[in-house]
């Protein structure tokens, strides 16, 4: 079978099992959506609350260990460190399934496994993405889109089988083939060469302690405005989207006729993204970080417009094309930290990046409700929206976001 032509890097040998790793990870987590979900409110008997502890608890883990996971690969194998951290999640997310099943499990057995998952989470991106480079080598930019799809892709397919797992099997089972994914990651893991695995280093130079080195990761993040400003752009932005959330089923609830219409929205989300990745497979912008942001302008729109209680059919379309951009900005965002980023250093910039974009994000969801409690429900939703659009304007304003070029071997002759 004859592949296309921009499928043709999935040839390179070790970009193929990265691919694949990636692929089958995300694919669990999106199962796991809906298993922990359903398990926590089997195990405490229907308490909402109870799920976003769960919940928060794995997002916390993953922020609070991303810094030092950024030295630790940046000191050492990514291969090594990524294989680590899916063998840890397999081993969590199996002996939770295995003692939900057996009926031994508590909420607070649940808690530690989800911030052991959330810990394994936080020290696989940066060494995923650090690794990136080495198995790509002149197809970065294809290799960020098809990750962006892979991504994408298991952001929609992940949660439909967990629902098909659930309701066929139970929660608990549908647990352990998310555990069984970490373990298929870590054995493709296994399969790329050890010597693209291991970081880079100046010839010559000698290791510095943690500290000096978390220091030095934060001055290379800090001394690129565009890299500074999008992350801070990045945390604001994803703070307030996160509001969605949170309102979002409120609103279709009390507006838009219930679940119906918020599955509707999530899954022209889902499409979205994959389209997202797919352009980025035709074209190379000359100044990807103003595509990228520009194509997150339409992000909160759809939440604004639901604010309002316009028909469905308004928000729905616009959504749909809210989806592209993500896919998008990230993709070209990894690949312009790959490409501009001193490749000792990248794993602890991309750490920088995680932290900084994702570590407002659980105060976001936090604040929605009571925000909501205040203003009122559509009020609460048009404010995160118009905060939205504002940041992403503000950051579409930063000279040097605007105006990074792509490399002139790697960027197709298109104005972005």
């Amino acid at each position: 079978m004859k592949l296309p032509s921009r499928f043709k890097i999935l040839t390179l040998r070790d970009l193929r099992f990265v691919f694949s790793a990636t692929l089958v990870s995300r694919l669990g987590d999106g199962v796991t959506k809906v298993a922990l979900a359903y398990a926590v409110l089997h195990l405490t008997h229907g308490s909402a609350t109870d799920v976003g502890i769960v919940i928060a608890a794995q997002i916390v883990a993953q922020v609070s260990v991303v810094l030092i996971s950024g030295v630790v690969a940046d000191r050492s194998s990514r291969r090594l460190v990524m294989m680590a951290a899916d063998l840890t999640r397999f081993a969590a997310q199996g002996a939770i399934a295995v003692l939900l099943l057996t009926h031994s499990a508590t909420l607070a057995l649940v808690i530690v496994s989800q911030v052991l998952v959330g810990a394994g989470t936080g020290f696989f991106d940066p060494a995923s993405n650090g690794l990136l480079p080495a198995v790509a080598g002149d197809y970065l930019h294809e290799a960020n889109a098809l990750m962006g799809i892979a991504r994408a892709g298991a952001l929609f397919v992940g949660p439909a089988i967990g629902g098909v797992l659930v309701v066929a099997f139970g929660p608990s089972e549908a647990l352990l083939v998310d555990a069984a994914s970490y373990g298929l990651s870590a054995l493709c893991l296994a399969c790329v060469s050890a010597a693209a695995g291991t970081a880079h280093r100046d010839e010559g130079a000698e290791p510095e302690g943690f500290i000096a080195e978390l220091k030095g990761g934060f001055r290379e993040t800090v001394s690129r405005t565009w890299v500074w400003a999008i992350i801070v752009g990045l945390g604001g932005m994803n703070a307030l989207y996160s509001s969605w959330e949170v309102l979002g089923p409120k609103i279709c609830q009390a507006f838009y006729g219930g679940a119906g219409a918020f599955a509707l929205m999530t899954s022209l989300w889902g499409i979205g993204t994959l389209c997202g990745g797919a352009l980025l497979l035709r074209f190379k912008p000359k100044h990807p970080l103003r595509l990228g942001v520009t194509m997150c302008i339409p992000l909160t729109i759809p939440m604004g417009l639901m604010s309002l209680h316009v028909p469905l059919w308004v928000p729905a379309p616009i959504q749909l094309i809210a989806g592209l951009g993500p896919a998008m900005f990230n993709a070209l965002w990894w690949t312009a930290l790959q490409q501009n980023i001193p490749k000792q250093a990248i794993s602890r910039v991309i750490a920088y990046d995680y932290a900084g974009s994702y570590g407002l994000t659980p105060i976001g969801m936090a604040v929605a409700g009571p925000v909501a409690a205040l203003v009122g429900l559509a009020p609460a939703l048009g404010m995160f929206a118009a905060a939205g659009l504002l940041v992403n304007g503000i950051t579409l304003l930063v000279p040097s976001v605007r105006n990074l070029t792509a490399p002139a071997a790697q960027a197709d002759i298109v104005e972005a």
